[in-house]
């Protein structure tokens, strides 16, 4: 196989793993999350959400978390932001990075943002606008990319549509999301490919969920593909509150255990990484789906005398 030599893991626990726990996270539980994450060398961690506390009750702290965090030098801190209020919010909470969700289809956009996909494009083409005059990058997931919980199977070439305006907008990096989780390897090859040959010099990542079990296999049809930004959620909390039935995103530390088994290099500390899965366990005080967190690394075997 024709492998990357290095990835970058984008952690989203701390926003996308959290947003739909019942019970408010106090934000010094998040900041120690977020501590943990940093100093197991996780690159890339979105922090918080900049919505409405309405929309988002879990999210409610989110200036309050970023100015407390003790940030490691060569960590970015991304914040999530629907529009350029929230923009305006985290610029000025120092986020070293704007995430704008737009959906690729009207029902998802309808229930995610309460916007049409059109607002919503025209929403995030403001948010950088405000973030290119203070000099930070603005990545943007487009989500449902493989299927809507309301409209079903979503054809390749919408999704490609709406990469086109997000480009000419000034986005500077695209994640292909399968927000419900229903992508398959084939479909996931079939849409990297046709990303990469209409912009191959646009930054692509890849956001899978594990609602059917192929959220991993999917993760090695983008490695094949040449992909080397993955988006994973510490101990696999998470799922899209207004997406009926998904359920949560691909786990960092069975993403990263399978990058170091193919030789591809993270910068991430395995056992510092299962020490923030515990943690993030003890946060959210229930099971979760982190497989390493049950079996452990692979055993090392004493050499035999």
């Amino acid at each position: 196989m024709q492998l990357p030599s290095r990835v970058q893991v984008t952690e989203v626990g701390p926003r996308d793993g959290l947003q739909s726990e019942p019970a408010f996270i106090p934000t010094e539980r998040k900041v120690a999350l977020i501590e943990a994450l940093a100093a197991a060398g996780v690159p890339r961690i979105e922090a918080t959400s900049f919505v409405h506390p309405r929309a988002v009750p879990q999210m409610a702290d989110a200036e309050a978390v970023l100015a407390s965090i003790r940030r490691r030098p060569g960590t970015r801190y991304t914040a999530l932001v629907p529009n350029a209020r929230g923009a305006e919010r985290a610029l000025a909470a120092r986020a070293d990075e704007l995430n704008v969700v737009v959906s690729s289809t009207e029902a998802m956009s309808q229930a995610n943002v309460r916007m049409s996909v059109a607002e919503s494009i025209a929403a995030c083409a403001a948010v950088v606008r405000l973030a290119e005059a203070a000099h930070v990058p603005v990545a943007c997931a487009v989500t449902t990319c493989f299927g809507c919980p309301y409209e079903g199977p979503v054809a390749p070439q919408r999704v490609l549509d709406v990469v086109a305006r997000l480009v000419d907008a000034g986005v500077a990096e695209i994640t292909l999301a399968d927000t419900i989780g229903v992508a398959n390897p084939r479909q996931v090859e079939q849409l990297v490919q046709a990303v990469q040959a209409r912009w191959p010099q646009l930054p692509l990542g890849l956001h899978f969920h594990d609602t059917r079990g192929l959220g991993l296999a999917n993760v090695l049809a983008g490695l094949q593909n040449g992909v080397t930004r993955y988006d994973a959620s510490v101990a696999g909390v998470g799922a899209c509150p207004f997406a009926p039935g998904a359920t949560g995103n691909i786990t960092t530390e069975d993403l990263v255990y399978l990058l170091h088994e193919l030789d591809i290099t993270t910068g991430i500390d395995l056992a510092a990484l299962l020490d923030a899965a515990r943690l993030m366990r003890e946060v959210v005080g229930h099971e979760v789906p982190s497989r390493l967190l049950r079996a452990g690394p692979r055993p090392v075997v004493p050499a035999q005398p």
